[in-house]
């Protein structure tokens, strides 16, 4: 039987910018086959990233969630994520999904700062706020299964959604087999690409930025920070309100519209995703971990995380060790927080 893998998730600072690199400075690209099923409850948390990504589904089906929308992804289909966009995922049932990452830094496609290209066909786009992604649908618009990657069974009309889903398989396979001139290949693809939406939809749409959602967006960049500097410490709302210049109906209103849950919500899934490291360290009592995470009382610490995680922290932390296939600990000193509480 294969060993189960120890779960990760997506580490990110104070204001929510995920840290991992995607490629180098020399050349910021980076393709990665990952899957739901790598992160704890089968979901990513919400994070940003000042590079373009797109999300190409090959098993099972998620819910991707970026600023304000919620698009259900399946099998064959992708997803341009714009930069600078606030974005999660969670599981669409109780199967896996596995999917392609690809994500790169916009000069890629304009070269030099200050260059036409920047100017006239990347910037319009990534400082769009109206538009934060597209969604290139990839069965319904193929004619039979069988020829599903093949160019020549497109549907006309929509050519162009199988067109970009071509390409990003095409930039998978040129990334990993590396063979000679594969930097120049992957460049000429992704120009390839980005020419096709700004053929088919986003010079349009590039006229259609929304101020006021981008006023928004910034708002709640800045109350994810407050609550990510501030979790360990009591945080009343009329904390964060006031940090971000609002009222606390109003604090409430736009973080729930544009995040899809409540402010109260996210400051507590946080506050248990931050007492992981210390439940698996295993060094502290259940009191200690909770008053550290920003929880008043361990009781309802454990609470809440039995209803985030679906078991106790205790059980959590053997049930993570045995995918690890590590042995518990046997200091008795050691356990003696776990079994008092």
């Amino acid at each position: 039987m294969d060993r189960q893998e120890e779960k990760t998730q997506i580490i990110t600072n104070p204001s929510g910018r995920e840290l991992k690199e995607h490629g180098s400075y020399r050349f910021p690209f980076l393709v990665s086959r990952e899957r739901l099923s790598r992160y704890e409850t089968g979901s990513f948390l919400w994070h940003w990233h000042t590079e373009i990504e797109f999300t190409l589904v090959t098993d099972g089906c998620m819910i991707y969630q970026i600023n304000d929308s919620s698009i259900s992804l399946n099998e064959g289909d992708a997803l341009f994520g714009n930069s600078g966009t606030l974005h999660s995922a969670h599981r669409a049932d109780e199967g896996d999904c596995r999917y392609i990452s690809i994500t790169f830094s916009p000069r890629l496609l304009y070269g030099y700062e200050g260059s036409l290209l920047q100017e006239k066909y990347v910037e319009p786009l990534i400082h769009n706020s109206g538009l934060a992604f597209l969604h290139f649908h990839g069965k319904d618009f193929f004619h039979g299964k069988e020829n599903y990657y093949g160019k020549e069974s497109f549907n006309s009309e929509e050519s162009w959604h199988g067109a970009v889903i071509e390409g990003l398989r095409h930039i998978t396979a040129v990334y990993e087999e590396k063979k000679p001139l594969y930097e120049l290949r992957l460049q000429e693809e992704l120009l390839h690409i980005w020419r096709l939406m700004l053929e088919h939809c986003c010079l349009d749409k590039a006229c259609n930025s929304n101020g006021r959602d981008e006023k928004n967006y910034e708002r709640i960049r800045r109350m994810i920070t407050f609550i990510q500097e501030n979790y360990q410490q009591k945080l009343e709302l009329e904390d964060i309100a006031r940090h971000v210049h609002l009222c606390k109906s109003e604090c409430c209103r736009i973080f729930k519209r544009y995040m899809k849950e409540s402010l109260f919500d996210y400051l507590l899934k946080y506050r248990i995703e931050q007492s992981l490291p210390d439940i698996l360290a295993g060094e502290e009592s259940l009191t200690e971990i909770a008053l550290h995470s920003g929880f008043a009382d361990s009781n309802y610490f454990s609470k809440v995380f039995h209803r985030l995680k679906g078991c106790s922290p205790r059980d959590y932390r053997k049930k993570i060790y045995h995918f690890k296939s590590v042995p518990e600990k046997s200091d008795p000193e050691k356990e003696i927080p776990w079994t008092t509480i």
